[in-house]
């Protein structure tokens, strides 16, 4: 797993309004990321929409800011969106 090397934990978010994130990686130093998964670039808007929400919820006095909001995508170019989200294709995350 990918989150190994860093300590990390995978963690799933889901809210009682729906409000969901496919996976939320927590380092044992306190790091953390939220990521969605879209395998199709034409639901990049609404995951990038949806990480911003939660990262919105998160109490960042206790859990700090995110390092990182990222949509992971089956094919196509790595770049950081205007809202700060991140685009990463799959095969840029490992060996």
């Amino acid at each position: 797993m990918l989150s190994q090397p860093l300590g990390g934990r995978v963690l799933h978010y889901r809210d009682n309004k729906g409000l969901e994130v496919d996976a939320v990686v927590v380092c044992d130093d306190g790091r953390w990321g939220a990521f969605e998964v879209k395998l199709g670039s034409g639901r990049i808007d609404d995951a990038a929409k949806n990480l911003l929400a939660f990262a919105k919820k998160v109490d960042t006095a206790v859990c700090g800011e995110p390092g990182v909001l990222a949509v992971v995508t089956g094919t196509g170019l790595a770049y950081r969106r205007k809202d700060g989200v991140h685009v990463v294709p799959i095969g840029t995350l490992g060996p």
